[in-house]
């Protein structure tokens, strides 16, 4: 097969680091190319390069024998190449229509037809096998499903190159197939489709070839998958191997440090209670849309909670609002880094000490030399990769950006309980572990620590316990001895039923 979509000697320097250093390699027409390795390897800075958004310092990008030069994403989709950012590029006040038809409106007389535009746009998304009204704004969305719109926007641009960063870590199991199927569809119609994922399951289930970056270079580049493990893709990303990416470790768990106790709120049908030991690492599970995270939300005070009662360490929290559970030692890691995590505009340094400055700065008057010097600490103790404490924290790669939020919290000087939801969401397997690592040593400092994730084999890696949820409520509750994947599956799905395992996309 003839190249299509060529990287020739790309390279791109940041102040204080060369973020990728002469990358080379080729994609052939109508298929499926992996593009793993760890965050900051340089995957997210080779992708704003194909998508405009960045230019490269050197080298240059061929499609189909033409050289481009994207020096914006106007001319990536002039060349007709679109790039689905794991950070979602949607504008959440205008409806499904509009945003697919953003830029290029149906028109009549000069006027706006959009009945035209919804009818048109609800056809499409029927025939992608999307179920979402084109009248219904963004912001009324849930993640997976604006991610599916996303995914969409590129298929109506008819895209020849799409390349998609992360496109399930927001997505159900139901969603997930629905994108598995466009994906080969695609590829039938002679799309080139590349697939950044540090799943490698779906690596490994989609993917003819793939290819390895790490730290800025080419490690390895595989045009077929077959005769490739695992292991051997995850020595290639790290430069070592894995052997025990969760490492739980016991330890002795005390008294409940949280108590919830029948709270209820707009997304629950029904009262809700659990508790959190100190020194305890309480997982919940669920698949998308069974009402973790809406239930994380009223706990921390995000959301409006109509009634219970919440005890922290056998004190009731009072107030309902994330400032009083934040005085009260409470903290929330929101699974949307982007929107409610990282503090966009602002440097690490300022997204770590946001929430702590207060115990350092007394009446208000702020000290940055000691601001610094927290924001040193923790960038070396959580192994943040960034060239500088001054850096814009938009620039980090999204595990590093992970690893910002949770040094916020991490500087408040009494933690009791930490809430993280999909804590590793898009985040390379080396970075995975060190953030296990960092979960067990706060637990083993008596913090309760309740763990949110759509990733069963995460949640029985690293919890003590588990707690399911399926459609708004607790339906069951699992101590470590007692894990087993089939019934934990079992527990959080609708019809309680197991589904066929699925084959590779052809």
């Amino acid at each position: 097969m003839d190249e299509f979509l060529a990287f020739s000697h790309i390279g791109k320097t940041y102040p204080g680091v060369r973020a990728l250093d002469d990358i080379s390699f080729s994609v052939p027409k109508g298929t499926i190319h992996g593009l793993v390795g760890e965050n900051g390897a340089g995957k997210s800075t080779l992708i704003r390069i194909l998508s405009g958004d960045t230019e490269a310092d050197d080298g240059e990008i061929r499609i189909d024998g033409d050289v481009q030069h994207f020096s914006s994403t106007r001319d990536a989709f002039a060349a007709r190449v679109v790039v689905v950012h794991q950070e979602l590029q949607l504008v959440a006040s205008l409806t499904v229509a509009e945003n697919l038809t953003l830029g290029r409106f149906p028109a009549r007389a000069g006027v706006i037809d959009f009945r035209g535009m919804i009818a048109h746009v609800g056809a499409k998304l029927r025939e992608i096998g999307i179920s979402v009204d084109p009248k219904t704004p963004v912001s009324q969305l849930s993640l997976g499903e604006r991610q599916m719109i996303e995914v969409a926007k590129a298929v109506m641009m008819d895209a020849r190159v799409i390349a998609l960063d992360e496109p399930t870590s927001s997505l159900s199991s139901r969603e997930s197939e629905v994108l598995f199927d466009l994906i080969g569809r695609l590829k039938a119609q002679g799309k080139v489709v590349v697939y950044i994922s540090h799943r490698l399951d779906e690596i490994f289930r989609l993917c003819d070839g793939c290819t390895v970056l790490r730290d800025g270079r080419l490690a390895a580049h595989h045009t077929s998958i077959d005769g490739l493990t695992r292991d051997m893709l995850v020595s290639e990303m790290v430069g070592r191997a894995i052997v025990d990416i969760w490492g739980w470790r016991g330890r002795s768990l005390g008294k409940p440090r949280l108590v919830v106790d029948q709270i209820s709120g707009k997304h629950l049908p029904q009262p809700a209670s659990f508790t959190a030991r100190a020194g305890e690492i309480h997982g919940f599970f669920g698949l998308v849309g069974s009402g973790r995270s809406e239930l994380m939300r009223l706990v921390y005070g995000a959301d409006k909670r109509w009634g219970g009662r919440i005890d922290i360490d056998g004190v009731v929290l009072s107030g309902r609002d994330p400032k009083r559970s934040i005085r009260a030692g409470l903290v929330l890691c929101s699974e949307d880094r982007k929107y409610d995590g990282i503090i966009q505009g602002m440097s690490v340094t300022e997204n770590i000490v946001v929430s702590a400055r207060r115990h350092f700065s007394p009446f208000g008057v702020t000290r940055p030399a000691k601001e610094t010097e927290t924001a040193e600490k923790f960038i070396k103790t959580l192994r943040i990769r960034t060239p500088s404490a001054r850096q814009d924290v938009v620039n980090l790669s999204g595990g590093n950006q992970q690893k910002v939020v949770l040094a916020r919290w991490l500087a408040e000087s009494d933690i009791r309980v930490l809430i993280v939801d999909e804590p590793t969401r898009g985040i390379d397997v080396g970075a995975k572990a060190e953030i296990y690592d960092l979960l067990y040593s706060l637990a083993e400092r008596g913090i309760a620590i309740v763990v949110v994730s759509s990733e069963l084999p995460e949640v029985m890696g690293i919890s003590d316990r588990i707690s399911v949820m399926c459609e708004g409520r607790i339906v069951a509750s699992f101590e470590r001895a007692d894990f087993d994947e089939h019934t934990i599956l079992a527990a959080a799905l609708p019809d309680r039923s197991m589904t066929e395992p699925t084959r590779r996309a052809s």
